[in-house]
């Protein structure tokens, strides 16, 4: 299915041309089977923290050079061109850290979905114009032709679905011959199977509805942030202290944030990385891999950001 061809039948539903209808709410069409999801933690988390990582409000470019950094430099300059216009699917868009960024390129036209209600504060974020439209849905289940995107990105995504590999297929199969998948995923590493304060706490917190996840991760970070912070420039006991804490901090790793934003990013990635259902790794060559076993071309894998960066292209 196609939703170019939707029609609006009231405020309320959208129709295509096979029939099928979907509910809208609040100007975004709910193209998923039940209201609750795996992902519910995540549009809590997307509520409370609607700006935390956006350029904008970080005064930064931590989510421009990181995006700049997965599509390369030759789909940045074409997307700085005001033509031709190129068509992007962001999948897993949450409140717009990158959304933000995509539709400020002169030659995006860009589709944002998510599983989760944040499509909402994507929607508030960034709004919904003819260069931009957001949508509620499944990856595993996208609601569009195959083969119909210029671009397909996917970051902070993949490692959070029920299976990567299927996500990654899922997300190919959008990408238009000639066209562009860019992704990201968590990566294998001593780390993740180390860090003895999220292994003890997670299983308890992806559990809690997603007002107690947040009520909680807010607890722990207000109590064992201030370790965090005393020990930033001691770098074995920080090391220590990480493997038990289950409280993320980012002095080494973004020093260009202040102390304020130090804290709230602290307390959004402890909620992110203690409630999310699933959470998948992978090495570099199992990405390559299943990039490979879906006939990609000109794949490109390499570590970075999240763990691993990788894109690929899909032969004409």
């Amino acid at each position: 299915m196609d939703l170019a061809p939707l029609s609006r039948n009231g405020a309320d539903a959208l129709s295509c041309q096979h029939q099928h209808r979907y509910a809208v709410r609040r100007g975004i069409p709910r193209v998923v089977k039940d209201a609750a999801n795996y992902a519910d933690a995540f549009g809590a988390q997307w509520r409370h923290y609607r700006t935390t990582q956006l350029d904008s409000y970080t005064r930064s470019n931590l989510s421009a050079d990181r995006l700049r950094r997965c599509l390369g430099e030759e789909l940045w300059r074409a997307l700085q061109a005001p033509a031709p216009r190129l068509s992007i699917l962001e999948a897993g868009c949450g409140a717009g850290r990158f959304t933000e960024v995509l539709t400020r390129l002169p030659a995006a036209v860009v589709t944002s979905t998510d599983l989760s209600s944040s499509v909402e504060q994507n929607q508030e974020n960034c709004p919904q114009s003819e260069s931009h439209r957001v949508i509620q849905c499944d990856i595993e289940q996208l609601p569009f032709r195959p083969s119909q995107f210029d671009i397909v990105v996917c970051l902070g995504v993949v490692q959070h679905t029920r299976d990567s590999e299927r996500t990654l297929k899922c997300l190919f199969a959008q990408v238009r011959p000639g066209g562009w998948l860019v992704v990201d995923h968590y990566r294998r590493t001593l780390a993740h199977y180390t860090r003895f304060g999220e292994m003890l706490l997670r299983p308890i917190m992806k559990r809690l509805s997603p007002a107690r996840g947040i009520e909680a991760t807010r607890a722990l970070t207000r109590w064992l942030f201030p370790l965090h912070r005393a020990v930033r420039n001691l770098r074995p006991a920080q090391m220590l202290l990480s493997r038990l804490s289950p409280v993320l901090t980012y002095y080494h790793a973004l020093p260009e944030l202040n102390d304020r934003l130090q804290y709230q990013w602290a307390e959004l990635d402890t909620h992110d990385s203690l409630t999310d259902w699933y959470k998948h790794v992978r090495t570099r060559s199992e990405i390559t891999n299943a990039l490979r076993a879906l006939g990609a071309s000109d794949i490109w894998v390499t570590l970075g950001g999240n763990g691993i960066e990788a894109r690929c292209r899909k032969p004409l």
